[in-house]
């Protein structure tokens, strides 16, 4: 699985989705818009429900519930983890990213255009709040 790199500033969630979907942005910000989602539309990083239907038209499947974070050993191998979070307009906001382990280790896919890299290990520096386990349909 390889980061995708949000094209646009709020458009974390389209990426997350893209990464694990395996689409590239542009892709996935077409289907967003197909089903009426929008980076700019303030319910993508600060509620479930769009991030959520984006994940089933790639024929992946979300957990019913997210779940607390209590430690990266107890996340499932492949989830989406809200960090950063803060509040904006009374809205509680995040920053989504991919959290994934398989041969390759531990790491976290951070879609933020600014980065230099987007792979990151530094699991000191993320603080996640919750997560969505997600699996892929068989």
């Amino acid at each position: 699985m390889k980061p995708v790199v949000q094209l646009e500033r709020t458009g974390c969630g389209i990426a997350a989705v893209a990464a694990v979907a395996g689409v590239s942005y542009r892709q996935a910000q077409r289907t967003a818009h197909e089903l009426g989602i929008y980076s700019t539309d303030r319910r993508l990083w600060s509620e479930t429900t769009y991030v959520r239907r984006l994940l089933h038209e790639y024929r992946l499947r979300p957990a019913s519930a997210e779940q607390p974070f209590r430690s990266w050993s107890d996340l499932l191998d492949l989830a989406l983890l809200a960090i950063k979070w803060h509040c904006e307009q009374g809205r509680l906001c995040w920053h989504w990213v991919v959290f994934v382990r398989d041969r390759k280790g531990e790491r976290v896919l951070d879609s933020k255009r600014s980065l230099v890299h987007h792979v990151r290990r530094d699991f000191w520096r993320m603080k996640p709040k919750w997560y969505i386990a997600v699996a892929k349909e068989q």
